[in-house]
């Protein structure tokens, strides 16, 4: 290894150097929260705050009160809303997605029905037009074609918003109708005191989810809400399903979690009109209690701020959260897909306790996340990600100590397959994150791979969500996989491939607790036992050691081509299996490329789909195979051709921030070798420059611009292979990569 030249140095010191006179940064004009809001993205455009607990945003319709005619409330090309409701998920990779409860509607006109035997929302909706909507960071804004507007902004866990209508108009609190139904609601109007305050009793993760059955519909959280106006109650009254009842101040019911004819007319809610033109709102929630949402309204929104005060203040807050990366060099174009990609990141996890309460946070995409999106947060928020961790142990601890897969607010899903729990803590803690009860919850994530749970025989849910986190352990462990015909599980194949993740997870972590464990180690290796040499591939075998047939490659949960590729703790090995670096460094060109050569970009089961979790760590594959130039070629390419701006600009569902998590790692030429540690792998830097604020680590891309890398430096010394030592995330420093076209 040699020395870092002077002249480089010289060079890399004026590069360091940020003069005491410089404006603190605002990254926030690069944030366009309208991408992903088309071809599958699933995001939300409306307002919100970095992990808010409040994310005010539309409800769309497409004519069926039941189904909003999009994921998470919100597609581009629906361009009818029938509220704006006050909580979203991120990309949650179904339809109609989760939350958006309490939608808020402004509307124009005699409320003479009740808006729930509006089934078709041809009366109590409004069209609207792209070009009077406004969404940016911390706020959104649109003008409806009734001729009433919505101008919204948010704290934490509460929002402001400025309803404009012609002359007069009413706003309507449909309580019971979030995006898949509810148990019950309540909605109470004072008139006195100018507010209007109730909950919904809800849940139904994903509620037309089809391969989990009726699993789902399912209560997983309370949410209270209190309102206040600027400006008297006029007239009001309640409707309980078709019930219009004016004058009325109480109502309760809900819609059940059914959908079409079994759900439509069902439900209750609210209405206050006002005589002014103009009315400003604000509103709190809390998943505790009625009392605790007008604690978070109190504390964070005063009676006197104006939409433009607190969308202010987001903006400064979201500007402060985005200097996690301080980026320099780029196009207008480039930053708007970083920037927003990392404001996408922020946008999870939510937090979920009140004003005075210790922070802590809920909605856990694990078999998403755990791939991308922890370790990012880890390294860019250590301190969100430590109050992530304590929260998925305390959240375990009232689930019977299980860590479900899937958590909704607090609420198990049991969504997915595997335990991506396990890697997602260990993952988290190797990256930084570790003020939280690490030993405790290791002691947890251990004994929930080791003890057989009785959930683990049922096959409620299955497939898609199976309530076993170690589904049939005890099989698992005699057989050394999991057997398809007995495993109570999505895939054999998959899961034996998830819980060896999982388990070279708990390895990894036992080890930097001082308290190794050779039986995980050596569990971590149980994905050869689902590899058939026979095919080459990842293949379900059944109890009594057969293989399944017939056997399809295209097939099986995220089809074996791809899950096949999944063994990022053991390549080496995988390799070998394969027939050597050279037959599997062949097999991953015919993986990313058509046989024209054409790069593949989804649609394609046999090929890469950057929209799929289980493959996305593949492009970094190259490094291990000695082919590090085909892993610059391959992640440049994917992030090139897969992520752009506007609404179409996400490779497919967001997945709580996960396909946003790859795409900065993919810009800063860095990803996790593998979920659970802190090694890094190598890629070229997309920009000249970037700072990770937290850890000290400046990145530069010097040279001629281009893809490949002629060398890695880091503190002035060669990197020698294609990743990099968790040293380096735990010391910070100067790396520079030097390229060439």
């Amino acid at each position: 290894m040699r020395a870092l030249p002077v002249l480089l140095v010289t060079v890399l010191t004026a590069a360091l150097a940020t003069p005491a006179s410089a404006a603190v940064r605002d990254d926030t004009r690069y944030v366009d929260p309208l991408i992903g809001s088309a071809g599958g993205g699933n995001t939300y455009p409306g307002a919100v705050r970095p992990f808010g607990m409040i994310s005010w945003s539309p409800t769309s319709t497409r004519g069926d009160q039941t189904d909003t005619g999009a994921a998470n409330g919100y597609a581009h090309d629906a361009t009818r809303v029938r509220g704006f409701s006050l909580t979203h998920v991120n990309g949650a990779g179904c339809h109609p997605g989760a939350a958006g409860d309490v939608p808020i509607m402004p509307h124009v006109g005699e409320i003479t029905s009740s808006p729930t035997a509006d089934t078709r929302d041809q009366i109590f909706a409004s069209d609207f037009s792209h070009a009077d909507e406004k969404a940016e960071a911390g706020r959104y804004r649109v003008g409806l074609a009734s001729g009433a507007t919505a101008d919204l902004s948010v704290t934490t866990r509460a929002g402001i918003g400025e309803f404009t209508f012609p002359v007069s108009g009413s706003l309507l609190f449909r309580t019971s109708n979030p995006l898949n139904g509810s148990e019950d609601a309540d909605i109470t109007i004072d008139p006195a005191a100018n507010s209007v305050s109730g909950s919904v009793l809800t849940g139904a993760f994903c509620g037309r989810r089809a391969n989990g059955g009726t699993n789902n519909q399912k209560t997983c959280y309370r949410l209270h809400f209190t309102a206040s106006f600027d400006r008297p109650i006029a007239n009001y009254g309640t409707w309980v399903d078709s019930e219009l009842r004016p004058g009325t101040t109480q109502a309760s019911g809900g819609e059940g979690y059914l959908t079409g004819s079994a759900r439509a007319g069902r439900g209750s809610g609210g209405y206050v009109s006002f005589a002014d033109s103009k009315v400003r709102m604000r509103v709190g929630i809390s998943y505790t209690s009625l009392d605790a949402a007008k604690r978070n309204l109190a504390a964070e929104i005063p009676k006197r701020a104006t939409v433009d005060d607190v969308a202010e203040e987001a903006r400064k807050a979201w500007a402060k959260q985005l200097r996690a990366v301080e980026v320099d060099g780029g196009t207008t174009e480039e930053r708007t897909i970083f920037y927003t990609a990392l404001y996408h990141t922020f946008l999870q996890p939510n937090v979920i306790t009140d004003v005075g309460q210790a922070t802590r946070h809920g909605n856990f995409s694990g078999w998403d996340q755990y791939r991308a999106h922890t370790q990012l947060l880890a390294l860019l928020a250590p301190d969100v990600a430590s109050d992530f961790a304590q929260s998925l142990l305390e959240i375990s601890r009232r689930n019977g100590g299980v860590w479900d897969r899937w958590v909704h607010i607090t609420g198990p899903t049991h969504v997915m397959t595997g335990d991506p729990s396990a890697p997602a803590i260990a993952g988290m803690y190797a990256m930084g994150a570790k003020d939280f009860d690490v030993n405790a919850a290791y002691d947890s994530l251990l004994r929930q791979a080791t003890v057989p749970h009785p959930d683990g025989l049922s096959d409620r849910g299955c497939p898609g969500q199976c309530e076993g986190q170690r589904p049939n352990l005890a099989e698992y462990t005699r057989l050394g996989y999991a057997p398809h015909d007995t495993c109570h599980c999505w895939g054999g194949a998959a899961e034996t491939l998830e819980d060896a993740v999982a388990d070279r997870a708990l390895a990894d972590l036992g080890r930097r607790l001082g308290r190794p464990d050779a039986a995980m180690e050596e569990r971590a290796g149980w994905w050869r036992n689902t590899f058939n040499p026979a095919t080459g591939h990842q293949q379900a075998r059944k109890a009594d050691g057969s293989w399944v047939t017939p056997f399809n490659p295209a097939s099986d949960q995220g089809s074996s081509a791809t899950y096949t590729w999944m063994v990022p703790h053991d390549v080496q090995g995988l390799a070998q299996a394969m027939g050597g670096p050279e037959v599997a460094a062949t097999r991953l060109d015919g993986f990313f490329k058509h046989a024209d050569g054409s790069w593949a970009t989804g649609g394609d089961a046999l090929r890469y789909d950057p929209t799929n979790e289980p493959g996305i760590h593949t492009p970094w594959i190259y490094n291990e195979l000695g082919q590090p130039r085909k892993t610059q070629e391959t992640v440049r390419a994917m992030a090139r051709l897969v992520y752009k701006t506007g609404p179409s600009g996400l490779p497919g569902n967001d997945d709580l921030g996960t396909m946003s998590a790859w795409y900065v790692f993919a810009a800063l030429g860095l990803y996790p070798r593998t979920p659970s540690s802190a090694e890094l792998h190598l890629s070229s830097p997309m920009f000249t420059k970037a700072r990770i604020t937290k850890k000290n680590i400046t990145i530069l891309a010097t040279g001629t611009p281009g893809v490949h890398v002629r060398e890695t430096r880091w503190n002035g010394r060669e990197v020698e292979r294609p990743w990099l030592p968790e040293a380096f995330v735990e010391r910070g420093g100067v790396l520079v990569s030097r390229l060439e076209g």
